[in-house]
């Protein structure tokens, strides 16, 4: 195995200041013990962490241990508020400027907040902001209130549903916030699944995890995932901590197209979560010889490492949001294949991309026949280099259509109405 992250834990970014939340007394739901089945055996707080590691295209788990040990989510929970938000994004029942009114229950919720006030509004892309860089409270209790028409026991019946309908056979959600609740378990399992189907379905929604700041009313606001930094290919998901969850982190990383989507939950400390983090994702790359080469100090405190192994930055989008319709990049496109799996589409577009490291890899959603299908593309590029990826493409035996830049939208069926897994 290459050398992970000796001394990873000398970058914890101050999680401490960014997670401490206090406990939440609001106790609504049936107790912890009817949700986690006798056989587990162990309770929430069952000394020692909790693990998974999972590729992302099949399912398939590549190590675990304790996987199957309830846990306290802390704030990991936003992750299925979020996904039932991309699901309303998909639907078109919710855009990226929708306003979601700040009630007094959510301007009152414990840190770590914006410090929304009582009768504002946040936009829908500005709390999803906030909950994925400093994983605000506030607006995940705005954003499921919306979500929730309301009612804080109706969005975490929707939770819950969605929970049950993904297969997180051990969780059950109280709140859409991760704040304590004795109610509020998972496993690292479960989280895994989770994660897994937001990488496959919400492919559009990437670009909200890997965000590092953004302006809010004047001010920036920081991500507290330490991983983007620390860990070349990261791209994203989510940190959490209370006292009894302790800290808990899942992270999806990208190495030559592959994805792994790794768990930790329960550890003693930020330092310890890194690194157990990057080394059981650089034991899932190296089982098909795809880990990042990580060559950290292991005598002093490194610089957070921004080695040139930098992911591709896809580029997809479900309207013309802040972020720009993927239609919007200029130049020519090379239409790479159409294919049943987002994850094959992503797959080969950035695969292409490196290969000729020009253009921009996207995927777009097509819709035949009833059947949602997927479309890799390079966008961006000259005439000549997009005639130069078909050609190149041709040889290969694959097939690839040009799309001008006047007639780029988006997504177009090949004459031979071809699809791909």
């Amino acid at each position: 195995m290459r050398p992970a992250t000796a001394d990873v834990h000398h970058h914890i970014y101050h999680h401490h200041a960014y997670h401490h939340h206090a406990y939440y007394h609001h106790v609504r739901y049936r107790p912890a013990a009817e949700i986690v089945p006798p056989s587990a055996g162990f309770g929430p707080t069952y000394p020692g962490p909790s693990s998974l590691v999972m590729d992302a295209a099949s399912g398939r788990v590549l190590a675990e241990s304790g996987a199957d040990i309830p846990r306290y989510p802390a704030s990991l929970t936003k992750l299925m508020t979020l996904d039932l938000a991309f699901q309303a994004l998909r639907d078109g029942r919710l855009t990226l400027d929708t306003p979601l009114p700040v009630s007094v229950q959510a301007a009152s919720v414990e840190p770590v907040k914006l410090g929304l006030r009582p009768g504002s509004t946040i936009t829908v892309e500005q709390a999803i902001l906030a909950m994925t860089t400093m994983s605000a409270n506030d607006a995940a209790t705005a954003l499921g209130e919306y979500l929730g028409g309301g009612s804080d026991v109706r969005i975490a019946e929707m939770m819950n549903l969605r929970a049950q309908a993904l297969g997180m056979a051990q969780t059950h959600f109280a709140n859409p916030s991760g704040l304590p609740d004795p109610n509020q378990v998972t496993t690292a399992r479960d989280l895994g699944i989770l994660a897994r189907d937001i990488v496959i379905n919400d492919p559009e929604d990437q670009h909200f995890f890997e965000v590092e700041s953004f302006d809010f009313e004047g001010r920036t606001i920081y991500s507290n995932n330490g991983m983007l930094k620390l860990y070349p290919g990261t791209t994203g998901m989510k940190t959490g901590y209370t006292d009894l969850a302790r800290h808990n982190l899942v992270t999806t990383a990208d190495h030559d197209g592959r994805i792994l989507i790794g768990v930790t939950l329960h550890e003693p400390s930020w330092g310890t979560s890194y690194t157990a983090m990057a080394m059981q994702l650089n034991n899932g790359f190296d089982d098909r010889g795809t880990a990042p080469d990580l060559a950290v100090a292991a005598a002093a405190p490194a610089a957070p490492i921004t080695t040139p192994a930098v992911p591709v930055r896809m580029a997809a989008s479900r309207d013309a949001g802040r972020y720009g319709h993927p239609g919007a990049i200029g130049g020519w496109t090379a239409q790479l294949g159409v294919y049943r799996l987002m994850v094959s589409a992503r797959i080969e577009a950035i695969a292409v991309q490196r290969r000729h490291g020009v253009g921009v890899a996207r995927i777009a959603r097509l819709q035949r026949h009833g059947h949602t299908l997927w479309t890799a593309q390079l966008a961006g590029l000259t005439l000549t280099a997009a005639h130069e990826t078909c050609n190149d493409l041709a040889a290969r035996r694959s097939s690839c259509l040009i799309i001008a830049p006047s007639t780029d939208h988006l997504a177009s069926l090949p004459a031979d109405d071809g699809d791909r897994t």
